[in-house]
């Protein structure tokens, strides 16, 4: 999938207070890298953060996925500065896809969080 194509496609299934502003940066296979900016005037919450990583895992395991286990650890405070997330899919196993997420603040630098998660696969 191109990185246009999985930008329409985050966009229909990602609701609009879930967006953040995404922005598909790079998408090859099952790795991906998606940009999103912080609401204006605010920082990032941990709800916001929580949005962030369901949305990058989806973008790497495929959008109509679901995400039936999560395992978060912050290793530092957000910056009120555009997140990057670096997703890829670890293991494929039948219906269900095994992933993690990287958030940086801004630059690709020091991770700021880390998950993995199972996600349970629609299609």
């Amino acid at each position: 999938m191109t990185e246009e194509e999985l930008q329409a496609r985050l966009e229909e299934t990602t609701p609009e207070r879930d967006r953040y502003e995404l922005f598909v940066e790079e998408s090859q296979d099952q790795d991906v890298r998606v940009r999103f900016s912080p609401p204006t005037g605010e920082g990032w919450s941990t709800a916001a953060l929580l949005a962030v990583v369901e949305t990058s895992l989806r973008a790497a395991a495929g959008v109509e996925a679901s995400v039936t286990h999560l395992s978060a650890t912050r290793l530092r405070a957000a910056h009120p500065a555009d997140i990057i997330a670096l997703s890829r899919v670890i293991r494929r196993d039948g219906d269900v896809i095994h992933a993690e997420s990287w958030l940086f603040s801004h630059a690709v630098v020091e991770a700021m969080l880390h998950a993995t998660a199972s996600l349970a696969s629609r299609g």
